[in-house]
């Protein structure tokens, strides 16, 4: 019998995978998978975050941000120097809305809004977990996903 915590495991693996063009900004057609074998995601899963930058974007169709009427997320620099951007959308994903998408995939309109040093403490599974699994508009949007990403 597989415990909570391993059941969770494999849902939130489940989500790395999804790579969604249009929730990063990217425009253009759809990405094929960047980590498909269950071993890359274990250990992207299991990465220690080193730097979390808080980002935001205008909302797909828009050319501007005003307050929250833009896209936040958090894009994590790991151990390697890779980066990857998790943030929460409606849609986004299947057993979670919280998603991490290679931060190759992000369009220059992304900007920081806070930078904060994590020194390894934190792994992205730690990220996808703050995120949450849900959505709501109005009560556990992107913006309080990525709120929590940066508290933790």
């Amino acid at each position: 019998m597989h415990s909570f915590r391993t059941v969770f495991g494999i849902c939130l693996l489940t989500t790395l995978v999804l790579t969604v063009a249009s929730s990063s900004g990217g425009g253009g057609g759809s990405y094929s998978y960047d980590l498909s074998r269950q071993s890359d995601l274990t250990r992207l899963y299991n990465s220690r975050v080193y730097v979390a930058d808080r980002m935001k974007r205008p909302l797909d169709g828009w050319s501007f941000t005003l307050g929250p009427l833009s896209h936040t997320g958090v894009r994590v620099t790991l151990a390697d120097g890779s980066k990857w951007l998790v943030h929460k959308g409606d849609g986004y994903g299947i057993s979670s809305q919280t998603v991490v998408v290679d931060a190759r995939h992000m369009s220059s309109k992304w900007e920081i809004i806070e930078t904060k040093n994590f020194q390894g403490s934190k792994t992205v599974s730690d990220f996808v977990k703050a995120g949450g699994p849900g959505y709501k508009l109005l009560f556990d949007n992107c913006h309080f996903g990525s709120g929590r990403m940066m508290d933790q």
